[in-house]
């Protein structure tokens, strides 16, 4: 149950909408502020929007989900550093193979190892295919070793990173920027923002992620923002690709293993995430992220 705490400092008041969930034997508590010295209509109502946020999203993960998400948590901080760069090699090789598969390109698992790892080129593929592949690794680096958070630079940057000498040369001018042409996603029935909405849904999205990031479960902050991004496109291409390295971002930032969808699983990412932004229900994509989790064999 959701109840309102006030804090008085200097004989101001400040109120906070707070939800007490239980993990196990311990209570974990979410806040969220809704002002100093609030009147009582005011209060109500942002007391009704608190209580959107922190029931409907908190509510997502069962008791069991978040026993098991801190066990996997847990477990992962025990992890060795001997052989930490060992599952930097893998998971980056396999992370990046599948997020490119996913997006139509047609390296193999091995081939994709090979080039990051041993700098062995596949004579049989596009420059194209090798410069997303080459790229895909840069972004993924470039977010390991950032110690900032989310913004609008970052992303425009990622995405400058994650689509360099891929795209067609009518289509240059649109690198590291937000798109200023229409897209559709191919196999859904639904049509991506205007482009000249796309900064104000952006920046939405990034206020959304900066007041919640504290306050919801990094899976599901994780899986929310995912979906909001996708929903958006806000590039003329690498949107998936962009997406999910600032999904695993949040994850390890919050010191959780980062996930790797599988290209064997892309239709039910798509299916889950589809149902996310056209019905507003997030548990199929959390729940598929978790099984995710549960199933990776490399935590990294």
């Amino acid at each position: 149950m959701a109840y309102t705490e006030i804090k008085e400092v200097n004989g101001k008041k400040y109120y906070y909408r707070v939800l007490s969930i239980r993990a196990g034997d311990k209570i974990n508590k979410k806040r969220i502020y809704l002002g100093a010295n609030v009147d009582k209509e005011k209060l109500k109502q942002k007391e009704i929007e608190a209580d959107k946020e922190l029931i409907n999203l908190n509510r997502l993960l069962t008791e069991t989900q978040i026993t098991l998400l801190d066990k996997i948590k847990k477990d992962y901080s025990k992890e060795p550093k001997s052989n930490l760069e060992n599952r930097y090699e893998a998971f980056c090789s396999l992370f990046t193979y599948n997020s490119t598969a996913i997006e139509g390109n047609t390296l193999t698992l091995q081939q994709t190892s090979q080039l990051l790892f041993e700098n062995i080129t596949p004579g049989s593929k596009s420059l194209r295919e090798i410069n997303e592949i080459l790229n895909h690794k840069i972004g993924f680096d470039l977010l390991l070793d950032y110690e900032g958070d989310i913004t609008k630079s970052l992303i425009l940057k990622l995405h400058q990173i994650v689509v360099q000498n891929t795209l067609k040369e009518e289509l240059q001018s649109q690198i590291g920027k937000y798109r200023n042409v229409q897209v559709y996603i191919r196999g859904a029935d639904w049509v991506p923002p205007k482009p000249k909405d796309v900064p104000l849904e952006m920046k939405s999205l990034l206020s959304w992620y900066s007041k919640n990031k504290t306050k919801l479960h990094p899976i599901i902050l994780a899986a929310y923002f995912h979906i909001g991004f996708e929903g958006i496109h806000p590039f003329i291409d690498g949107n998936g690709r962009v997406g999910r390295l600032l999904m695993n971002f949040i994850l390890h930032k919050n010191k959780y293993p980062m996930i790797n969808i599988p290209n064997t699983s892309k239709s039910k990412y798509y299916e889950t995430l589809q149902i996310g932004q056209i019905k507003d229900n997030l548990k199929p994509f959390v729940d598929f992220l978790i099984d995710l989790l549960i199933k990776e064999k490399i935590k990294f």
